[in-house]
């Protein structure tokens, strides 16, 4: 793109908004929007077609150990990583896998729209969990490409957008998906859903290759595989305060997932209709989400990385309340627009801050496998908790308590973070990364 042209345009526009013009963050919108869709059609969406077809709940919640492919993730992101495809290879590292793993996205997800939980509940978990699988891999690639591509100063802005392009994604593949059940069937839901794979590719195809990817150190034979599979975490584990990072990354989002698995059942129970659902969580919710969003981006650019994401780490422990209160109240419009205004807000800005920061903590030569193994054991143990014990453990002690317990739940999170902060972890962090940006030739746009 032309600098002088594209300056000249940008410099007409508001200072807060330039930087979200720029190619790099608009790509990673991109990028987020077909990670989010797979998400989707696996999370609330599923949920709500096994709902619909009478399964009960402790079926439907175990389908979340579906998700479980995207916290194992990170045992093959070293094949991101480190090996070459052939013919495709030649479009680039990120490119040919961005291409490939697109197409077998697609296929999974056509996949598990030809399936009927009423028929065969198990053909259905295997279906899940190759859309898991298939979307997991997408991600690794999405992810390396969307670090690679974002300088240090863009990590902010980046991350914001690529939430953005998240939220679309999966909002617009529910939306889509209830909107088209409603009329044609699940079959033909899913089988449209499929097209959201396609917006990275076509980032892929447009821009190339990121600017900022790095290659291992290439070593021949079997010390090759060896390299691929324990350089990154070598290199993570290596680190000052590694294992007290990795504990804050492993239980810091036990609360919020604990939570969000679990809305879909308690708008069933509170007999929302699908409508209620579309306009209140998908579309409100949508709406809020973009908000917190664009605060999140202003609050790390403004605060910094370690009170912006401090400041997140409380709003999403507040917000699993709100839904304490809804369940409280009962069937209430007025009541679910708050509740999920309040924990789309908090999600945004946590998605943008704690993003940023663990973007940040990728070294640029196993950048896939390194946020692969980051994003990964974010979740896991709350996904592993829901699993195998939401679904009775609303049966026994109630949505109220339930919601209530997973705010308690996030309590071991913060502490965890501030700590790191004490000990300057975070700051280490922030310099590296700054760092590591004043040795590379800065890009025009």
């Amino acid at each position: 793109m032309n600098s002088t042209v594209s300056t000249g345009w940008r410099s007409r526009l508001p200072a807060a908004i330039r930087p979200y013009t720029e190619s790099a963050p608009i790509a990673a919108l991109f990028l987020g929007i077909s990670s989010g869709a797979p998400y989707a059609l696996i999370a609330s969406t599923l949920t709500t077609r096994l709902a619909q077809d009478g399964i009960n709940k402790r079926a439907v919640t175990a389908f979340t150990l579906a998700f479980l492919v995207y916290n194992l993730k990170w045992l093959w992101a070293w094949v991101v990583d480190g090996v070459r495809l052939p013919l495709l290879g030649r479009l680039g590292q990120r490119v040919s896998w961005l291409l490939l793993i697109g197409v077998l996205t697609m296929a999974a997800i056509v996949n598990l729209a030809l399936v009927d939980p009423k028929a065969s509940l198990m053909a259905t978990a295997v279906a899940a969990i190759l859309v898991g699988a298939a979307g997991a891999t997408y991600d690794i690639v999405i992810d390396a490409y969307r670090i690679e591509s974002l300088e240090p100063r863009q990590l902010g802005v980046g991350s914001g957008m690529s939430q953005y392009g998240w939220r679309i994604g999966s909002v617009a593949a529910g939306a889509l998906a209830l909107v088209i059940a409603a009329r044609l069937g699940w079959q033909a839901a899913y089988i449209a859903c499929a097209i959201f794979a396609l917006p990275a590719m076509a980032v892929g195809l447009v821009l190339g290759e990121p600017a900022r990817h790095r290659d291992p150190i290439i070593r021949r034979g079997i010390s090759a595989v060896t390299d691929s599979v324990l350089a990154p975490l070598l290199e993570f584990f290596r680190r000052r305060g590694a294992a007290l990072v990795l504990l804050f990354i492993l239980l810091h989002k036990i609360g919020d997932t604990l939570a969000n698995l679990t809305f879909r059942l308690l708008f069933e129970d509170l007999h929302y209709t699908n409508d209620e659902i579309a306009i209140y969580d998908v579309g409100f919710g949508f709406w809020a989400y973009l908000i917190g969003i664009f605060i999140g981006g202003a609050m790390y650019s403004r605060l910094g990385m370690k009170r912006s994401v401090l400041i997140s780490l409380v709003l999403m422990m507040l917000s699993n309340l709100s839904f304490a209160g809804l369940a409280a109240t009962g069937h209430s419009n007025w009541a679910m627009a708050g509740a999920i205004g309040f924990e789309n807000i908090a999600s945004g800005i946590g998605g943008v801050t704690v993003v940023a920061y663990f973007s940040a903590l990728c070294d640029l030569r196993y950048t896939a496998s390194q946020y692969a193994l980051i994003s990964a054991a974010a979740s896991i143990v709350g996904r592993v908790l829901t699993g195998t014990t939401a679904g009775g453990l609303i049966e026994r002690v109630g949505y109220v308590n339930f919601y209530l317990l997973t705010t308690l739940i996030a309590v071991p999170g913060i502490v965890l973070f501030w700590i790191m902060i004490r000990g300057g972890f975070v700051d280490e962090v922030e310099a590296t990364a700054n760092g590591k940006a004043a040795t590379e030739k800065p890009r025009t746009d």
